[in-house]
This record gives structure tokens, sequence and C-alpha cells, in this order.
């Protein structure tokens, strides 16, 4: 935790504005001038996906940085409050609670989590925040939107997993495999994730073996044996696991070391997609990593603007970033360009206007800065992201792209092809 906290600390300290953020949970964060546009994350800097979730987490100050160089919003700096949400759905509920009520910011970037974030956005809505999640994908949100639960107040910036589900099938028709089991986390990303993946398999003529009997694992659960032997009984053509990197590596490691995985191929998601987690499920006997030969999904960035996005972050950060770090970019990029359109600094204002800066029939815009000018002219705008174009709809949800990645017999992983839901 203190080398993320230490990270965003020194992001901050570049900021052209002056001000200084504390990055930290327990900081909080400055208080801004009374009509100054204040904004949160809340994101994943420790717990099961804090390896995925830091580089989430300097994604959001490095586009506040780049908007208060060029003026800020509405005339005033943006002010950053961060919250490390540890994947945890309680203390995810606690952040978004000091958030709304203590920092009264108008809008956050979070959760990653879809657990966390079902526990953050009633939260939220309840206190007019405006919620948008660079990476919970469960199809749930998708459902509460339709019936108003949110009231505006919910949107992501990555696809539901109704349209992942339906790709990864597709993957694994391609791949030949006819008969597949699951094992997954029990929330609403696992289960969302599952119940879409089985009703796409099976329309494509495929087999889900253990579907009147679906291996799904406590989130907090920290030995696997049982589960691992329930996916792997009957030795599939795949197994398909949804899981968070920590837990998910563990369960995979029992696999091996019960000797089940052999001959079988397995299939991961988004939620897996991390450089540690090849290291973390470990080597075998010959020395090869355990991982080697998994294929997964992720949604993938293809926006207008990724080109832009990561000479920034190599000029500013150094390397490349991580996955979701574009998701995390645009939806902080949609919160300063949504108050900026309405004149207000306010989440009713900000929820008013972010499907109008997303797709809306104005000026075709990548560059933040240049959205922000052209909105201050009062001139429309259609924000091109960097993870997509992000043509947020009625319901919160877009459309994305999925790259198909694979681990090697060295433990890197490499992006091997595309695949979209059709």
């Amino acid at each position: 935790m203190q080398r993320i906290c230490t990270a965003l600390t020194l992001s901050i300290i570049s900021i052209a504005s002056g001000f200084l953020l504390a990055a930290c949970e327990d900081g909080g964060g400055t208080t801004p001038t009374a009509s100054g546009l204040k904004i949160g994350s809340l994101l994943p800097t420790t717990g099961d996906l804090a390896s995925i979730g830091q580089q989430m987490a300097v994604s959001v100050p490095l586009l506040v940085e780049t908007v208060n160089a060029c003026g800020g919003v509405n005339g005033q700096p943006v002010t950053l409050v961060a919250v490390d949400d540890q994947t945890d759905p309680k203390a995810g509920a606690a952040g978004m609670t000091k958030l709304a009520s203590v920092d009264k910011v108008a809008g956050v970037v979070g959760s990653f989590a879809s657990s966390v974030s079902t526990a953050a956005v009633s939260i939220a809505a309840q206190n007019q925040v405006m919620l948008i999640s660079p990476g919970s994908t469960s199809p749930v949100f998708t459902e509460k939107a339709q019936k108003g639960d949110f009231k505006g107040f919910w949107a992501r910036t990555v696809p539901p997993d109704s349209y992942q589900g339906p790709a990864l099938a597709q993957l694994a028709t391609k791949k030949g495999f006819k008969r597949v089991s699951t094992v997954v986390i029990n929330n609403d990303y696992g289960v969302g994730f599952e119940k879409a993946f089985v009703q796409a398999f099976e329309k494509l003529g495929g087999t889900v073996v253990n579907k009147k009997n679906p291996v799904r694992y406590d989130p907090k659960a920290t030995t696997f044996e049982t589960e691992a032997t329930a996916a792997f009984a009957g030795k599939p053509d795949a197994v398909l696991g949804v899981f968070y990197v920590e837990t998910g590596s563990l369960l995979l490691k029992s696999a091996y070391q019960q000797g089940l995985s052999k001959g079988v191929q397995v299939m991961l998601t988004d939620g897996m997609k991390s450089d540690e987690f090849p290291g973390q499920v470990g080597k075998g006997s010959d020395g090869k990593f355990i991982a080697s030969g998994t294929i997964g999904t992720v949604p993938g960035s293809d926006g207008k603007a990724l080109e832009a996005f990561k000479k920034l972050w190599q000029q500013k950060r150094g390397g490349s970033p991580g996955e979701f770090a574009p998701q995390s970019w645009d939806a902080a990029a949609l919160l300063v360009l949504a108050a900026q359109a309405a004149k207000e600094n306010t989440g009713p204002g900000i929820a008013k206007h972010i499907r109008e800066v997303a797709d809306g029939p104005g000026t075709e815009v990548t560059d933040v800065c240049e959205g922000l000018k052209l909105l201050q002219k009062g001139q429309d705008i259609n924000y091109q992201g960097a993870s997509g174009n992000v043509d947020v709809d009625a319901n919160g949800d877009v459309i994305g792209v999925y790259d198909v990645w694979s681990v090697g017999d060295d433990g890197k992983i490499k992006v091997i092809d595309k695949v979209t839901p059709k």
C-alpha cells in the first residue's frame, strides 16, 4: 500500500494548480473552493484485485493533472480524493459513504469489483453522486438500471459480461471445446458471468457439464481443494474460471497439485488478466509455469485516444498502462466533461450530461482539454476515449471489443487475438 500511496502523492505534487492530494483512504483530500469540482476514486490498491487496481488508481490523478494544467473545469482546479476499497464490499461502502458525506464529491471513478460497486452505487445514488465504473462488468447493473434503481447516477466505461460471456463462448467453440465446466467466485461478477456464458455456449451447441451443480467459491476462502476437484471432475474439454487474481491463483495451483488440470484447457476472464498471476500460481516440477497455455478474454482498448494516452503515460509514469487503465482514464474524463457541459460542479449536473458528452451529436474529440474548451464556448462534443468510443446508453452501458490473451511458457501474458460478441 505504501508504494501506491507514494506514487499517487508524487503525481499530485506536479499538478499545475499546486494543490496537494492525500491519496490514501485515511488521508482524505483538500477542501476545494466553493465552486471547484471535487471528484473521488474508489479503486482496489489492496486485496484480491490489487495487482490490477493499482494501475487503475494511477490513471485518475493523471487525468486530473492533465485537466488542471489546461485550466480545470468551470474556471477552477479539480480536486481528487482517492480511497482504497480493499476489494471488499464493506470497505467500499464505507469509502463511498465517506466520499459522499464527508468529502462531498460530485462524482466517483469506481469501483473495479462488481461486488464493491453493488455496495457503493446505492449510496452514490442516494447522495446524488455520479458513479462511473471502469471495471465492474456484472450484467446485474444493466437489469437494475432498467428498473430505475440508480436514478441515472451510474455508468461504466467497460462493457457488461452479457457481452463478454458470449464472446468467450464463441472463443471456446472456435477452439473446438464441446464439454466445459465452470467454477466462479460467488458474487455478482462470478455468477453473472457464469449465467451469460452458459446461455451463449449452449446456444452454440456446447454442453456445460456441471450446469446443475455449479461450483461457486466464497470470496474470502483460502483453500480450494474441494472446488478444484468438483470443477475438473469428469475431464471436460475445458474449465472456465471466473476469478480474482489472489483466490484464482490458489485454486489453479490446487488443481495442479491434485493432478486435475493435466490435459484440460483452462479458460479465464478479465479478473485474472494480471502480469502477476502466472507467478502466483507458480511453477511445476518440470520448471514450467503451471498457468502456461491458459487462455482468456479481457475488455480491450481500441479508442481513438489510446495512442495519445499511452504516450502520455510513458512521459509521466514510464512504461505502459496496465489493464483497465484506459477505462479509468475515460471514466474520469466523462466526469469532468459532463461537469463542464452542465456548467455546474454537482452530481445531478454530471448525471444529466454524461450521455450528451459521451454519445452526443457534437464535434468528435479525443483530447480532454480540447473537449473542455469547446464546451466552454457552448459547443457540443462527442468524446472518443482511450478504451473506446464510450457511447454510454440509457442503462449506463457501453459496447466494446475483447482481447484474447494467453500465458506463454515463460510466464508472460500476450494478446493473441480479438473477439467480439455477436
